[in-house]
């Protein structure tokens, strides 16, 4: 086996030329041209604007206090970074494969599938997640419906139908070894008791207890019909969901803003940049879901125009909302009270508001379920681009020929995403999804570094603006150094208690490896600023993220090279 064939790279030519035999093939093998650059900053809105303004902003603000707007800063400067990336790439390239096509021309095949596959993890893992999420923000809804004309207070699904297989099997035999002990059902915890309550109610099939999460089904059936039905209606549910949720963030901060008192940004920083930091995972997994739209790229009218536009101002708009969002949070209430999964309608239950309670758990419906369909759009896509290239059987290149959507690839992930929410409960491995998107970052970001001094390489209409990492990074790398010296912190990550604290500590020490490197080679190589700090942006929040996730990470790959070494080698486009 030679190294060449691994490292065996599609030219820019090629792929371009691949598209147009696609687009003029008998068969109809070419995507549907619908999307204009206002639906890419919808799409993008509406994979960003979800969990996280729901959720993930209030656990965020009560690490951090007020100062949490700094790390929405820092994170979208991070994706704003990895967005310069994908857009040079999207404006080379532009085909539905996203990082996956962008790193088989920078670094050739064996990495494009490494990138692929972690995709794919990063998709189904995120849509899986969405989707347990959805279910529990649309039964807490339906919970809060009340109409007296027709005596209704509130729609109460079945336990059994509201809770995934495993959660409900663990509960119940948690609860009876409690309950053997001595304790009461009503003084355990309401988790506990609702998982007892789901499988004691549960119907029965034989010695098999039937608890299913439907709201989770449905939403998953719903939002795989809309993708499998085309672009256009996509985009069309996408951006009437978008409409909504901004009208909501929007009433939310003009109710909001006469409710805060200033006080409450006082200390602004109570546990300094370290308690800023701690949320760092979470906040990032709200942004992640602008790469989806370099995943649309055959199916807009000008890529070249408007990816690189639409990845920008969705960035910039979901910063500024979070930003506002969050000073609003922390000015009703003092930031430690907001560590709650739903911090939204706490705060407005705090000041005595149920109508906007209702109201926000209505928008986070719709929030949820636009997030999912732009990721349940995306994953396909990813499928049918390594299928063109022979990296996975060809059925998942097929294209519908009426709907022009990749048909059987999105069923093959309706299945995939639905089967798992319905039995398991994936909501503690989203660092996993975080994961595999900022190495899709790192790798688009070093993409651009790889391609940037070659003549050869044909250019899109779209370049990242050109700053001498030489001048700059040198700079910042001894700035970091001061300010870890004086705050004890280079101590901390040098000092090792044990081999586990060690372990703990390798993200840490791969991430200023790399950045030593690429100090060091900045400078002779004249590398561009944006990407490389894209690059150690995105390898730092990695590096923030458990060692246990970087080995659930590291075995996925390794199921992948298997995967890849008996099949997708073979029978490459580039071995024939």
């Amino acid at each position: 086996m030679s190294e060449n064939s691994l490292f065996r790279k599609k030219t820019v030519a090629a792929i371009l030329a691949q598209v147009q035999a696609n687009e003029a093939s008998a068969e109809g093998q070419s995507l549907h041209k619908h999307l204009k650059m206002r639906d890419l900053i919808a799409f993008g809105i509406a994979a960003i604007i979800g969990a996280g303004i729901f959720s993930t902003i209030g656990q965020a603000s009560a690490q951090g206090g007020p100062a949490v707007i700094f790390l929405f800063l820092f994170t979208a400067l991070a994706s704003g970074f990895a967005a310069f990336a994908y857009a040079e790439f999207a404006s080379m390239v532009p085909v539905a494969g996203s990082a996956y096509t962008y790193s088989y021309v920078a670094f050739g095949e064996l990495i494009a599938w490494i990138i692929g596959w972690a995709l794919i993890m990063e998709y189904a893992i995120g849509n899986i997640t969405v989707a347990i999420s959805w279910s529990d923000y649309l039964t807490t809804m339906l919970e809060q419906i009340h109409i007296e004309a027709l005596n209704i207070n509130g729609i109460h699904l079945p336990a059994w139908m509201q809770m995934d297989y495993l959660s409900a099997s663990k509960g119940y035999h948690e609860a009876q070894h409690l309950m053997a002990k001595g304790s009461e059902l009503a003084t355990l915890s309401p988790t506990l008791q609702d998982a007892f309550q789901a499988w004691m109610s549960a119907p029965r099939i034989g010695s098999f207890h039937l608890v299913l999460d439907i709201p989770a089904l449905f939403i998953i059936v719903l939002i795989t019909w809309l993708v499998y039905r085309g672009i256009k209606e996509s985009r069309n549910a996408s951006n009437a969901m978008v409409i909504i949720k901004l009208a909501v963030i929007l009433l939310v901060i003009a109710v909001g803003v006469f409710y805060i008192d200033m006080k409450n940004w006082s200390p602004f920083a109570p546990e300094g940049m370290s308690g800023v930091l701690k949320g760092v995972s979470a906040v990032f997994f709200a942004y992640i879901g602008f790469d989806a739209i370099s995943t649309t790229a055959e199916e807009c009218e000008n890529p070249q125009r408007d990816l690189p536009r639409g990845m920008m101002w969705a960035i910039i708009i979901c910063t500024v909302l979070y930003i506002i969002i969050a000073l609003v949070l922390t000015g009703i209430v003092p930031y430690h009270q907001l560590g709650v999964g739903e911090p939204l309608a706490f705060v407005f239950e705090r000041i005595n508001m149920p109508k906007m309670t209702f109201i926000i758990s209505m928008s986070a419906v719709v929030a949820m379920a636009s997030v999912l369909l732009v990721f349940q759009m995306g994953q396909p896509r990813i499928w049918l681009s390594m299928s063109r290239d022979g990296l996975l059987p060809k059925r998942f290149s097929k294209i519908h020929p009426k709907y022009k959507t990749p048909s059987f690839a999105t069923i093959v992930v309706g299945f995939v995403v639905a089967i798992p929410a319905l039995f398991m409960n994936l909501t503690m491995v989203t660092d996993l999804c975080s994961i595999g998107t900022l190495f899709a970052f790192v790798l688009v970001c070093g993409g651009v570094l790889v391609l940037q001094n070659k003549p050869d390489v044909p250019r899109g209409s779209f370049k990242t603006p050109y700053l001498n990492a030489g001048f700059v990074l040198p700079i910042l790398f001894l700035g970091a150094l001061v300010y870890f010296y004086q705050s004890n912190e280079l101590f901390h990550y040098l000092q090792f208690k044990s081999w586990t604290d060690f372990g703990h500590k390798i993200p840490s020490l791969i991430f200023w490896i790399f950045t030593i490197f690429l100090t060091v080679v900045s400078i002779p190589k004249k590398l561009s600023l944006i990407p490389t700090l894209g690059l150690l942006s995105c390898l730092y929040m990695m590096s923030e993220i458990p060692l246990q996730n970087w080995i659930y990470f590291g075995i996925w790959l390794v199921l992948g090279l298997l995967i890849y070494f008996g099949y997708s080698r073979k029978h490459s486009q580039l071995n024939q």
